[in-house]
């Protein structure tokens, strides 16, 4: 029977993969913002444990 991959909440980023960054904002009051993923867990929020995925692999 195939193991499924446990995931975890990554250590990096506690679960918060996107955020926005403030540039600035526009003379007409805009707020100019940014997207930044989390390069541990590439947006996701979520890892998989290294045990688990080498007993899948097999």
């Amino acid at each position: 029977m195939p193991q499924t991959p446990t995931t975890c909440v990554c250590s990096h980023c506690n679960g918060f993969a996107i955020v926005r960054i403030t540039t600035g904002t526009t003379p007409d009051g805009h707020h100019l913002t940014l997207p930044a993923a989390c390069p541990a867990c590439h947006g996701t929020g979520h890892t998989t444990t290294r045990t688990t995925v080498k007993a899948v692999a097999k």
